[in-house]
């Protein structure tokens, strides 16, 4: 095979035209076989073999910077720089799903959030002009789903500004993103795709021109590159060149020796430049061709052959969400749903088959989608943006300051909350009960179960003054966990016997976590310790009736899933010194720093989050008050 003969870039300047489309078919037959056994992202990776084969005879990394948005597609690119093992693909100690700095020199961004690249191409560009490297080059990889996002035309507006610095951006447009790619600028890419009059034109000139002997390819380079002027005679005017950018294309993505050349005159080109690249996601893959529904951009376990699962789960958070979400919408007419570009994984694809005005896709664009829900609040309606835990970081500002200063009746439902394990650092859901306490008027669910997602859902759109977050963990939606009582607004979900004057441990359960919470009273118990557990339901803000009760107790233990800074465990300690209780309390909660991928259960373990590890904890704090309860005050324990 010609594929294991590759250890690095330069091993592909030797393979002639057949042996590199030998490759690319070598390539596709490697990636179904090993995706369909670890899961990942398939479809998008099976689309840029061809691109990502002449980028790297193009350009020479890693001392040229060759950039991925949002790293999805990065897999070819890791088989072509020496890295072929993906039997532990995604896995602990396995490749990680993305591009890392930890595996490869060839690696230069490892945050997987969309239309991000053309900001790091911009600054790396200005760093070889400011240190006079002239020989080093930057090519940048920009999906047409990630062009949608407002933090790609920043960097293009000041790309742009610099017309002598050499800047190559590779626009692979495959018409999606997750699903197909939709508004202005999808419209506009349409139409440079499919106007074909220039590049038939360029066609007939190549025929005639290879005839001529001596001085024809040149001429037909010559041609190729031509100014707009000729351009725009013969098809539209590409916004592109209107900002003062270079623009070839469109380029047959999927031909290596047009790639290579379109890819070359950018490169010697001395200011920025577009190289418009049409791709087909999920080439040569029919499974993945024939999913319309995302052209399997991620995928679990799957048969190779067929790419129908190996296993089907139990019903998910969000499938719960989304059959929730139809039911509210047939009973509201004023409910309107709002995706970044995301409609089947968020869950609302199915809202938006029932109800099709009234849904809005606004493209990888957060902050903009905020900002529109805080207007379509104002106007009458309730919208609900469900978005990525990890995703709402980038619309702080737009939640703080659109929707939370105007007090509108918006309805955030944060999918993937938590620790998601698989997709590495940037996916983990662990800032957003943390960054959102500082949001004055904000209300924030964690429901425990489904039974809880779907009420807290129609709690939170009954809502018509203040924002509402209902969030809730990635994959299976365990049992009900029922309560036995309430005090306040929360839920007891268990309690010591009546014989028990003042229990030992108040532990406070946070969302998806109760089952855990309810095993570590069990462990407790064997020591006897009495514990009382509470499921807060609401936690932003605190519930009045929770410093009371605390006030009941020894020692307070609150659990979450999410960064301990700042975050639930934070915000109880703060309620409960307000109102005067001095009792110790421990928060356990996700350690303030970057996870590596792995099994979610890994990552709980590593990190201590697990059930034996409170209990012991708390077990050891409870002897320590024992030890000088009666003879002095019991100290904090953070």
């Amino acid at each position: 095979m010609l594929l294991t003969r590759i250890k690095g870039p330069r091993d592909l300047d030797r393979l002639s035209q057949e042996e590199l489309d030998q490759l690319a078919a070598e390539i596709r037959s490697f990636l179904v076989d090993a995706v369909s056994k670890t899961g990942g992202h398939l479809g998008p990776n099976l689309g840029v073999v061809e691109l990502t084969i002449a980028l790297h005879r193009v350009f020479e990394s890693p001392k040229d910077k060759v950039l991925f948005d949002t790293g999805h597609q990065a897999y070819v690119h890791k088989l072509l720089t020496g890295r072929q093992d993906f039997a532990g693909l995604r896995t602990k100690n396995g490749l990680s799903g993305y591009p890392s700095r930890a595996e490869s020199d060839h690696d230069v961004i490892e945050n997987s959030h969309a239309s991000t690249v053309l900001g790091w191409a911009d600054g790396l560009a200005k760093a070889n002009e400011v240190l006079g490297r002239e020989d080093h080059h930057v090519a940048a990889v920009i999906g047409d789903g990630a062009l949608t996002g407002g933090m790609a035309w920043e960097a293009l507006n000041n790309i742009a500004a610099a017309k002598d610095r050499p800047l190559v951006i590779v626009v692979n447009d495959n018409e999606r993103s997750y699903g197909p790619t939709i508004g202005g600028l999808a419209n506009h890419l349409a139409t440079l795709r499919t106007t074909d009059g220039y590049e038939r034109f360029l066609a007939r000139g190549k025929e005639i021109l290879e005839r001529t002997p001596v001085v024809g390819k040149p001429l037909f380079e010559t041609l190729h590159g031509a100014k707009k002027g000729l351009k725009d005679f013969i098809a539209p005017q590409g916004m592109f060149e209107d900002l003062g950018l270079k623009y070839i294309g469109p380029i047959d993505g999927h031909d290596i020796e047009a790639l290579e050349s379109a890819l070359q005159r950018a490169k010697r080109f001395s200011g920025p430049v577009i190289v418009h690249c049409l791709t087909q996601k999920g080439r040569g893959y029919t499974p993945a061709l024939e999913h319309e529904a995302d052209r399997f951009h991620a995928v679990g376990v799957i048969h190779p052959d067929t790419g129908l699962p190996v296993s089907t789960d139990a019903a998910s958070w969000t499938s719960v969400f989304a059959d929730e979400m139809v039911k509210l919408g047939k009973e509201r007419k004023d409910i309107v749903g709002i995706t970044a570009a995301m409609l089947q994984p968020v869950g609302l694809k199915k809202f938006a088959d029932a109800f099709p005005d009234r849904i809005y896709d606004v493209g990888i664009a957060e902050q903009h989608g905020a900002t529109s829900a805080a207007g379509l609040a104002t106007g009458g309606a309730h919208p609900v943006f469900a978005v990525y835990a990890t995703f709402l970081n980038r619309a702080f500002d737009q939640v703080l300051m659109d929707v939370a200063l105007h007090k509108c009746g918006v309805t955030f439902v944060l999918d993937r909350a938590g620790i998601t394990g698989t997709d590495g650092a940037s996916h983990n859901g662990m800032w957003d009960m943390s960054i959102l306490q500082v949001v004055p008027g904000l209300r924030l669910a964690a429901p425990r179960d489904a039974e809880q997602l779907r009420a807290q859902l129609r709690e939170a759109v009954e809502v018509k003054d203040a924002p509402t977050v209902v969030r809730f963990s990635k994959g299976v939606v365990g049992p009900a966990v029922p309560a036995v009582g309430k005090i306040g607004g929360m839920d007891v979900l268990r309690a010591p016997g009546a014989e028990v004057t003042r229990p030992d441990v108040l532990l406070v359960s946070v969302g998806a976590l109760a089952p855990m919470c309810l095993e570590i009273a069990d462990l407790l118990d064997k020591q006897g310790i009495s514990t009382t557990v509470v499921d807060p339901r609401w936690v932003k803000p605190v519930d009045e009736a929770l410093a009371p009760l605390a006030d009941r107790h020894r020692v307070v233990v609150t659990v979450e899933d999410n960064g301990r800074t700042g975050g639930v465990g934070a915000a109880v300690s703060q309620a409960l010194r307000d109102a005067g209780v001095d009792v110790p309390l421990r928060d356990f909660g996700i350690p303030q720093r970057f996870l590596d991928h792995a099994l979610r259960k890994e990552i709980m373990a590593e990190i201590g989050l697990t059930a034996p590890d409170i209990a012991r904890q708390v077990t050891g704090l409870v002897a320590k008050l024992d030890g000088r309860y009666d003879s002095e005050p019991a100290a904090a324990v953070d």
